[in-house]
């Protein structure tokens, strides 16, 4: 660590701020909703990062959960070195794409076809696009506080950044576009039940969070994926599970792989969406399930989706090896780490006198601040969360060389690189911050 100087992050965002809107290329980074100098990270190695001024950080943010290995893994990097000394890219198709595929498919045997593309927005939006050329219906259903990406017809009630930032949607976004999608509460059979009854030979498809972690962590409540999946295709309309952020991240199968003990045999989501980790740090996401479904995309069908970097020979070797590197062993120092951080957090607030609730799905956490005796079930109930005992909590693991998501809304991400070392010090800076965000009162 060094001595915490922030000048030259500084001075970056202020030479960005002049060409870059926001200073930014993605909004929660400029630290809108925490406050104070964004810091511009220009290394990572295992569970750090080292920001322009020196200053070295335990970082659990892991690019947003891709980094799943830790940042700089040899043998992912060295798989990226390999690509690239090979060429860029190609605009066709490259053996690799393949293998990834089929690794996806063990994992997640529902997965019969894969498609590759650049992002998770993509994938999502392709997604969707693929429900309605699949069933010839208009509609989609979505939950208030899921993220599945900026295409127009999802960012009515989004999670992540516009959680963040208290935006209700997005200008830009017709009225039209928006009557599309049917925004309900998640977690609410009823509500769900009625949008069916009253449009249900509309609705094209559900799309949903595996487990929601675009509005912190709320995993979906026990019975709610098996009723969502019923209902939908007693209805034919499609089930689209978004595993962006949960794929191979939650477990070894996303968190389906957990979620799928709960369902009934047969019930099945029809299509799945991944990104973050399946690019291993590199832009690269994907879609799949069953074959009928997959196999109306161009070429053989009719519903159009094209990308020139859609499989790209270097992030596709960045994923391919980062899974292949996720074994038994990393699944569970991911567990560890997770286990270790997310108690100790509970424990530094609890002694403190901070009211909180952490959420877990997987090895995914996030901690909510305020009074949450039961485990809130929908965004309304999050929003109630005290954003300021955050900010004080933030800034103050901040100082003490602990990079954490700048937002309430967000999930936390350790790798499978935090050793006891990386641990240690994320123990050590908890008392210090829950005494900020106890004086920080709950405003």
């Amino acid at each position: 660590m060094s001595s915490g100087s922030t000048d030259r992050s500084a001075q970056l965002a202020e030479r960005a701020s002049r060409v870059i809107p926001g200073g930014v290329n993605s909004p929660v980074r400029a630290f809108g909703s925490v406050g104070g100098t964004p810091r511009f990270l220009v290394a990572g190695r295992g569970p750090y990062v080292t920001d322009a001024d020196g200053t070295e950080y335990v970082d659990l943010v892991a690019s947003w959960g891709p980094a799943l290995l830790g940042h700089a893994h040899p043998a992912v990097v060295e798989a990226v070195q390999a690509a690239a000394a090979r060429g860029l890219g190609f605009g066709a198709s490259v053996p690799e794409e393949a293998e990834l595929a089929e690794e996806i498919i063990v994992r997640v045997p529902e997965v019969e076809r894969l498609r590759l593309v650049s992002t998770g927005t993509e994938a999502t939006m392709t997604a969707i696009r693929l429900a309605r050329g699949a069933t010839g219906r208009p509609l989609v259903v979505k939950f208030a506080g899921h993220y599945h990406g900026h295409s127009d017809g999802l960012l009515a009630e989004a999670g992540s950044g516009l959680a963040t930032l208290a935006m209700p949607g997005s200008a830009g976004v017709t009225a039209e576009t928006a009557a599309q999608t049917l925004v309900l509460p998640y977690n609410d059979r009823a509500a769900l039940a009625a949008a069916f009854a009253e449009h249900g030979d509309r609705i094209a498809a559900v799309i949903a969070e595996a487990a929601a972690a675009n509005m912190g962590v709320l995993p979906p409540e026990p019975g709610f994926t098996d009723f969502m999946i019923g209902l939908a295709h007693r209805h034919g309309a499609l089930v689209i599970l978004d595993e962006v952020l949960t794929g191979f991240r939650a477990g070894p199968s996303g968190y389906w792989g957990i979620e799928q003990a709960r369902v009934a045999a047969g019930l099945v989501p029809d299509l799945f969406t991944f990104g973050k980790v399946v690019g291993g740090g590199l832009p690269l996401a994907a879609l799949g399930g069953r074959a009928e479904i997959m196999d109306l995309l161009a070429p053989l069908g009719p519903v159009y989706q094209a990308g020139t970097l859609s499989g790209n020979p270097l992030a596709v070797a960045a994923g391919l090896t980062t899974l292949r590197h996720a074994d038994v062993p990393a699944y569970a120092a991911l567990g560890r780490a997770a286990d270790e951080i997310s108690s100790e957090v509970a424990a530094a607030l609890s002694a403190a006198g901070v009211p909180h609730r952490v959420q877990r799905a997987g090895s995914l956490f996030s901690v909510l601040f305020g009074e949450f005796p039961e485990a809130p079930l929908d965004y309304a109930a999050v929003q109630r969360q005290q954003t300021q005992r955050h900010r004080a909590f933030f800034h103050a693991m901040l100082g003490a060389g602990i990079n954490l998501p700048p937002s309430a809304f967000e999930a936390w991400f350790v790798t499978a690189a935090h050793d006891d070392a990386a641990i240690s010090r994320v123990i050590e800076a908890l008392p210090a911050a829950a005494r900020a965000a106890a004086e920080a009162g709950p405003a």
